[in-house]
């Protein structure tokens, strides 16, 4: 299946977020909760352009059961993902407001500024390469946290845990991988190996996502542009 290459190419770039200081303490509970707010703060805004990147797809779908699936998938993220996202963080002390009020990072506007881009260039194939390595990485990452022994401190980034652990977000994932299968299944060469290097790419920019959060990065500070 076309999943299982696009899993073998992003394979040693997944294997990297596991060993990450950022999931590695969400998985032990060491994690700051200043740098897990400020991850659920820009993960806030990415999932406003996630849902662009859907709408983009139910436009750009030839058949009513694909469109019907983007649809879906933009109703459950906007109507329930972000307000499981809304609620947690209010639990952790992030207001709505502060949400809404948000400024994007460099990190985060490349991300999504990528994403965008190649769903508005290409077709329906493009938009399903674009949203599947968060979708599909979220799942794994989820899962193999959940198979760790719970320390103290754990329990707060339990239910994050949990919700991607869930056979709910399993099945999600899962469709998705069955859509682009389905999609890539008798385009030429030249086309799948574009879509692998969009697939590729959006795992890189998880990857940064993971270190901007760790790091608590927004821009590059102003006094560096002043020394050069």
């Amino acid at each position: 299946m076309f999943t299982d290459r696009l899993y073998r190419s992003a394979q040693p770039i997944w294997e990297s977020y596991l060993h990450h200081p950022f999931v590695k303490g969400i998985g032990d509970g060491s994690l700051e909760l200043d740098k897990f707010k400020f991850f659920m703060r820009q993960d806030y805004l990415y999932l406003i352009d996630y849902c662009r990147v859907f709408a983009l797809g139910a436009v750009k779908a030839k058949r009513l059961d694909t469109m019907t699936m983007f649809s879906e998938l933009l109703h459950s993220t906007l109507s329930e993902e972000m307000n499981l996202h809304r609620n947690y963080a209010e639990k952790i002390g992030i207001s709505r407001e502060e949400l809404e009020n948000t400024e994007p990072s460099a990190t985060l506007l490349a991300y999504t500024s990528y994403m965008l881009s190649k769903a508005n260039q290409g077709s329906e194939a493009e938009v399903t390469a674009c949203v599947l390595a968060c979708t599909w990485s979220y799942h794994v990452i989820g899962t193999e946290l959940n198979k760790l022994e719970r320390n103290e401190g754990h329990e707060f980034y339990g239910d994050w845990i949990d919700m991607y652990a869930s056979d709910e977000f399993a099945e999600l994932a899962a469709s998705l991988k069955e859509l682009m299968n389905d999609l890539a299944d008798d385009l030429p060469e030249r086309e799948k190996a574009h879509l692998e290097d969009i697939f590729v790419h959006t795992s890189k920019l998880e990857y940064m996502f993971w270190e901007m959060a760790y790091n608590k990065t927004m821009w590059v500070d102003k006094d560096s542009f002043l020394n050069h």
